[in-house]
């Protein structure tokens, strides 16, 4: 849990006056702070053509932490300081006929609420949407011989995105790849693989980006690899397919 917390929190804060409504969930109300689903988990893929509607609920931390600061600099600097608000001013990269909205008419969430929204529309265009998030946060700072005083820092976020295909393909997808062993010592194991997909290539690389091994795409759902040449740490498998590029992580040991 690092920065994809705040990118929970804050993507569905931006209204909209058409956006359906949903009810924070009594189940998250004594949790510290998090966002489900969260960026890895995803939000469900939809079909072209198809309405399309989920929610998303959260619980707004009540100060700066450096689980949610991250690496962010500008962010580390305000750690132990409490949260005042989160407001929106921007999500950029969703599909045309979608649009959003919070579960507050103020579109501003502060320190420690709850709260949910709601991701909805029917879209025509299939393809992978990555979606940036444009926030303004007020921290209150501790100035001396004044006392706390709000700072507005604004930034913005990625790490949810929005997987449009046709039914064929969305109904692969609700199976997500996924790579056993994890770790591995010799071979691993890369599911989810399907020729509705249309995967076009499969490529293997370490930390720094580089080109370990490309392996070729076949018809099997599954298929094993070989890693047992490869020095210890962490790799990546790249999956490009019709609608974009899946990236997995893996640890040889």
């Amino acid at each position: 849990m690092k920065r994809f917390l705040l990118v929970a929190i804050t993507f569905f804060a931006a209204a909209s006056v058409n956006a359906q409504s949903c009810t924070p969930g009594a189940n998250f109300a004594d949790s510290v702070y998090g966002a489900w689903p969260d960026t890895t988990t995803n939000f469900p893929p939809g079909a072209a053509g198809v309405p399309y509607s989920t929610d998303l609920n959260f619980k707004v931390p009540t100060e700066v932490t450096p689980e949610v600061a991250g690496s962010d600099p500008t962010a580390m600097a305000f750690i132990g300081s409490p949260i005042q608000d989160f407001t929106v001013t921007g999500v950029t990269g969703l599909p045309s006929g979608f649009n959003y909205g919070c579960s507050v008419s103020s579109c501003t969430y502060t320190g420690g609420s709850n709260g949910c929204a709601n991701l909805y529309g029917t879209g025509t265009t299939t393809g992978t949407y990555p979606l940036v998030i444009n926030i303004d946060a007020t921290i209150l700072i501790d100035v001396p011989f004044v006392g706390p005083q709000p700072v507005t820092q604004a930034t913005s976020f990625n790490g949810y995105k929005l997987v449009l295909g046709t039914a064929g393909v969305v109904e692969e997808l609700i199976q997500p790849f996924s790579v056993h062993p994890n770790p591995a010592s010799t071979k691993i194991t890369l599911n989810g693989l399907s020729k509705n997909l249309n995967i076009t290539s499969i490529v293997l690389t370490n930390m720094e980006g580089k080109v370990i091994r490309t392996v070729q795409p076949g018809a099997a759902k599954s298929m094993d690899i070989d890693v047992s040449a490869f020095g210890n740490g962490i790799y990546f498998v790249n999956i490009t397919h019709d609608l974009g590029k899946e990236t997995i992580k893996f640890v040889k040991e």
